[in-house]
């Protein structure tokens, strides 16, 4: 969430960044929110005038005592238990408020950076680089679904029997497809250095506050209502919660870790194409890169990230292409993010497989994820995070781009890993 700092300090700049998010209700809530600090800060000061008062009377009462003065020592007493009531009214007004602000703070989205372009959604995302080769196809080119059908790859009619629809169930060629590509993703980022997690794929109220999901996102996430946990939308929430409440050396930073999740969301479905077979799911398998930073070095950090990204579609021989996200189709948390989309040609459609993202300190101050700078001063940390990759989309792409007459072609670079060089 956004600092009180920030606010107070730079009011008429966080207004024009929630304005090119298109977040309705900036002027009254920024309103809202200073209004409710100057009550905080009111308070504070009456609070410190008040124990100052006490602590003042207190150091009297000895005096007074030693003097013989008992009738007035006992009046100053009677004064302190009275201020003391008073100041216990008052902490409870504090801590009223204080809740009230974070409460407020909540509901208020990141600003986004300068270079964010404006926009209300994703037709206005700027395409700032593209790449790839583009494999021809017959004309009879067939969908993924169709692809997984006949290879015997994916049952989705399992998957609504056992789960429902957006559960799909992997067979043969097709799970071990997916355990190629999870491997793959996860050597190729140690080799960049990040460090491997293996979280828990459920999270408890405070690490989905932590990292934004909540309290923007309830309605899409799996909610277990017996132990109140929730099933992760992404590893980017148990990854990035290790670092909550924790004060890092600057000399750690930055931070790069990686974990291979199954994730779970409650996206709203709709029919037609867009949410066929892999498009869209319910539970699906991810590799997340998540980097704690300082601030200094997270725009950098950033830029190599953007790099693995693509560096990954690169070798896995698909084109694609790279979209810094307008103001009004970025996430809630996100100062800056760049969608990288493959395009699938059995389909003639772009998908989106990754989003690589800054939150500058908007997940930091929620974490209290902190460092120490120059070895004296505690600053908030900077958090990064993006998919490195998704699997459904990669396969729908790697499915359709590579189909021939003699079964389906696998890139060089995930041979070794699954084994062959075609499925038959």
């Amino acid at each position: 969430m956004l600092t009180i700092n920030q606010i107070t300090e730079n009011k008429e700049a966080v207004l024009a960044g929630l304005n090119k998010k298109h977040f309705a209700d900036a002027e009254k809530t920024i309103a809202e929110v200073l209004a409710v600090n100057t009550q905080r800060k009111a308070c504070q000061t009456s609070l410190d005038d008040n124990l100052a008062q006490q602590n003042k009377i207190a150091k009297s009462i000895g005096l007074l005592m030693r003097e013989g003065k008992k009738d007035e020592a006992e009046q100053a007493k009677a004064q302190v238990a009275a201020l003391k009531a008073d100041s216990k009214t008052m902490q409870d007004r504090k801590v009223e408020l204080e809740e009230q602000l974070q409460q407020l703070l909540y509901t208020i989205p990141n600003v986004p950076y300068d270079e964010v372009p404006e926009g209300k959604s994703a037709e206005d995302n700027v395409v700032v680089k593209t790449g790839g080769n583009n494999n021809p196809l017959p004309a009879d080119a067939l969908p993924h679904w169709e692809l997984a059908k006949k290879y015997n790859l994916i049952d989705f009619d399992l998957g609504v029997k056992i789960a429902g629809a957006g559960f799909p169930v992997y067979v043969g060629w097709g799970a071990r497809l997916q355990r190629a590509l999870i491997n793959f993703f996860l050597d190729e980022a140690r080799k960049a250095g990040y460090t491997e997690i293996m979280p828990p794929t459920v999270v408890n109220q405070a690490s989905g506050y932590g990292t934004g999901q909540l309290p923007d996102k309830e309605g899409q996430m799996y909610h277990c209502d017996l132990d109140d946990l929730y099933l992760i939308p992404t590893a980017e929430v148990p990854v990035t919660n290790i670092y909550r409440d924790v004060i890092l050396d600057e000399v750690l930073l930055p931070i790069k870790n990686c974990a291979y999740t199954e994730c779970f969301r409650r996206e709203a479905g709709s029919y037609g194409k867009d949410v066929r077979g892999l498009n869209r799911l319910h539970e699906f398998s991810k590799v997340e890169i998540v980097r704690i930073d300082t601030p200094e070095h997270s725009r950098e950090s950033h830029k190599e990230m953007l790099d693995h990204v693509e560096g990954l579609l690169v070798k896995l021989e698909l084109p694609y292409r790279i979209l810094r996200l307008c103001g009004g189709d970025m996430s809630f948390t996100a100062a800056i993010c760049y969608d990288f989309e493959v395009y699938s040609e059995a389909q003639q459609r772009w998908l989106e497989v990754s989003s690589v993202s800054n939150f500058d300190t908007y997940q930091a101050n929620r974490l209290h994820c902190r460092y120490r700078k120059d070895g004296k001063k505690i600053t908030l940390c900077h958090t990064l995070n993006g998919s490195a990759l998704a699997l459904p989309r990669i396969v729908a792409a790697l499915l359709e781009n590579n189909q021939t007459p003699d079964g389906i072609r696998i890139p060089a670079a995930l041979q070794p890993y699954l084994g062959t060089d075609i499925i038959k």
